[in-house]
């Protein structure tokens, strides 16, 4: 599957949405990528992360991790694919936690999955608490990368798809300027 196919399945989807958006990281942009649209249809699913899962074919994961929300349905997708075990962390008191009876066992080749990496911070989260329980933190899958390979996040990223969307300081926003209604679609509070 080639970038235009994900492209028609993230668009078909409604996953790849037009507007003016406010994002986790309090920034604003034109374009904003809902993964929960095409999560929502299994065969979409299995079809844009087999395109990641090709990419794993020579590393060794023990364990794949996905940050609630947007990297369960990621994270088991992936883990049905690769036949292996996936869990996901959540947040309680504001803190990512593994609950729910989920271990990482120390020494564990971690892969962290993800829907959307933007700015990387539910990643960094991610692969700190990872590291904390001992394990190994060998990269990050993804269905969009919307930083188009320019962030570091200290580990490989693994992407069906990668985006540049331009995104804006509120006081720089063309769109607020315009007028143009806010919108706020992600699952993360902004302080």
């Amino acid at each position: 599957m080639n970038r235009e196919d994900i492209l028609g399945i993230l668009k078909e989807s409604g996953a790849l949405l037009e507007g003016h958006f406010l994002l986790s990281s309090g920034k604003h942009s034109n374009r904003y990528v809902q993964c929960a649209q095409v999560l929502r249809y299994p065969h979409y699913a299995e079809l844009v992360l087999r395109n990641v899962v090709k990419q794993l074919k020579d590393l060794e994961i023990d364990l794949l991790v996905g940050p609630a929300m947007g990297g369960v349905i990621v994270s088991y997708e992936m883990g049905r694919q690769l036949n292996k075990e996936s869990i996901f962390v959540e947040r309680k008191d504001k803190q990512l936690k593994i609950r729910r009876g989920f271990e990482i066992r120390n020494e564990d080749r971690v892969l962290i999955t993800e829907d959307v990496i933007t700015t990387g911070k539910s990643v960094l989260e991610t692969k700190n608490l990872i590291e904390r329980a001992g394990a190994n933190v060998i990269g990050v899958s993804c269905i969009v990368d919307r930083t188009g390979g320019k962030v570091d996040l200290g580990i490989p990223i693994y992407s069906a798809v990668q985006l540049i969307i331009s995104s804006f300081e509120a006081t720089d926003c063309p769109y607020c300027t315009k007028g143009t209604p806010l919108v706020k679609p992600g699952s993360r509070n902004i302080a």
